[in-house]
């Protein structure tokens, strides 16, 4: 039986209270992953973490899915180590390819994990799976047990704002099979587009050194992760795309939203509108300050300073 719209629709409001996530991330590509899961695991407040799944990607650099999963199986470790958190029954390695067009299951840890902790909730106490990488990972869980997508919400941060002239985004053309899988299936859905919305999330080398690197293991890692990123870094900002899915999580309010039908993809990574279409949530602005802010405030308390840098001015 299709999901009902009134239960899709309930299962998008708000969140009350705190919710139980799991993370679905490329940590290795780039730089934001990072900031997202630490941001994530130092707000137990709101948001609890049960599992992180590492998810695979191609790059300038890799050119080949399998280790790019690997990559990021390892890079998410690195950030426990520096946080003092044991990895073990948090992490898993998910698919070695993807989804692709033939939009058949691919087998994994994170896919069997994901479909045992979506099976253990419900409608009204969902599972918000927090996708910021290919949604291989995911794909193959609602491919593999379509029965989940009652007792999901997915919040993707993938493709480029609806009336970008096209969907050529990392996250997305890594498997258009899979994004075609997730905005077909009908399961609750936001979506957090990059180019048109969360391009506004970035920060500078100044305030990373300032409010960041003194922070710990975990804050001179991230600091490290991000100067390392570009070699110039004269007027250069960096957004931090990720951060915008957890801040979602973390409050409604950092990531404002209207329901709208959810798109067609086609094969050419376009948006394609049909209004008789399942709703999702759909992001329109990101609140770039009090998302920052709060993660510094929250990365500040975990650990004392390495130097005499503080918060005073905050």
């Amino acid at each position: 039986m299709p999901m009902s719209e009134a239960l899709r629709l309930s299962m998008l409001a708000p969140p009350a209270g705190k919710c139980r996530i799991v993370i679905d991330t490329d940590t290795f590509n780039e730089i934001d992953d990072q900031f997202a899961i630490v941001h994530a695991l130092l707000s137990p407040e709101r948001v609890n973490v049960e599992a992180i799944y590492a998810a695979p990607f191609v790059n300038e650099s890799n050119d080949d899915p399998a280790r790019g999963m690997e990559l990021s199986y390892d890079e998410v470790l690195a950030l426990l180590a520096r946080l003092n958190i044991p990895h073990e029954g948090l992490v898993h390695r998910g698919v070695t390819r993807y989804v692709g067009p033939e939009k058949r299951p691919l087998d994994a840890p994170a896919v069997d994990d994901l479909i045992a902790r979506a099976r253990n909730s419900s409608a009204t106490d969902p599972l918000y799976v927090i996708a910021i990488a290919a949604i291989s990972n995911v794909a193959s869980a609602i491919l593999k047990a379509p029965d989940i997508i009652e007792k999901i919400v997915v919040v993707w941060l993938g493709g480029h704002a609806i009336d970008w002239s096209h969907q050529n985004e990392f996250n997305l053309a890594q498997d258009v099979g899979g994004t075609q899988v997730l905005f077909d299936s009908g399961v609750p859905l936001v979506l957090i587009p990059c180019e048109g919305v969360t391009t506004i999330l970035h920060s500078t080398v100044p305030e990373i050194e300032r409010y960041v690197e003194p922070y710990g293991e975990i804050g001179a890692f991230l600091a490290m992760r991000f100067k390392g990123y570009c070699d110039d870094h004269i007027g250069w900002a960096k957004e931090i795309w990720d951060m915008a899915a957890t801040a979602w999580a973390l409050s409604f309010d950092w990531a404002p939203s209207v329901l709208v039908p959810t798109p067609v993809l086609t094969n050419d990574m376009r948006y394609s509108s049909d209004r008789a279409r399942h709703m999702m949530r759909y992001v329109y602005a990101v609140d770039r300050n009090a998302i920052m802010k709060d993660f510094i405030h929250k990365l500040a308390g975990s650990d004392t300073p390495r130097e005499s840098a503080c918060l005073k001015s905050l």
